[in-house]
């Protein structure tokens, strides 16, 4: 197999990269892969190898010049870049902004929720569905939306089996 690069040379380095249900290879000779920075681990970002080559550019772009770092566990972000890991969970907190972009392309969304038998996560969403009629219901009656009320309360209560009455704000 040639050097997907310059051709001429027999690959031996090879990065697979699947995305959904795509994948795609990358096969190169050892002097392709050196000028890509494949072989120095200090200059090549994990990050970028994870996410695409130059994803990890978001959380600079995010920072805009200023190196952030956690104040909990003093992870930055060129920690994150090296290793494709945080440190903490509060790392998400202090790295959300630029986080956000990235993480939404790994997953299917930013909230982890993890694996859960089937009807244990149709209860949470249950409960979750409740707690925002919930507070779209408090903002209803703040208003005055009496309508908007009516409509709220009977689909809480359809969702929870209790009397609009019953439920608690």
């Amino acid at each position: 197999m040639q050097c997907c690069v310059c051709k001429e040379k027999p690959a031996t380095v090879h990065l697979t990269q699947i995305v959904g249900e795509k994948m795609q290879k990358l096969d190169m000779c050892e002097e392709c892969a050196k000028s890509k920075g494949l072989n120095d681990p200090t200059s090549f970002a994990m990050a970028d190898l994870m996410l695409g080559l130059g994803a990890s550019q978001e959380i600079d772009a995010a920072a805009a010049g200023v190196q952030l770092k956690c104040p909990r566990c003093g992870f930055s972000q060129a920690d994150f870049k090296k290793s494709g890991r945080l440190g903490c969970p509060e790392c998400y907190k202090t790295f959300a902004e630029g986080l956000s972009g990235l993480l939404k392309s790994m997953h299917k969304g930013i909230r982890h929720i993890g694996k859960s038998p089937e009807s244990m996560r149709k209860t949470r969403d249950s409960a979750d569905r409740i707690k925002t009629l919930q507070t779209k219901l408090d903002k209803a009656i703040a208003s005055e939306d009496y309508e908007l009320c009516a409509k709220l309360s009977t689909e809480i209560k359809s969702l929870s089996g209790a009397a609009p009455s019953k439920v608690t704000r």
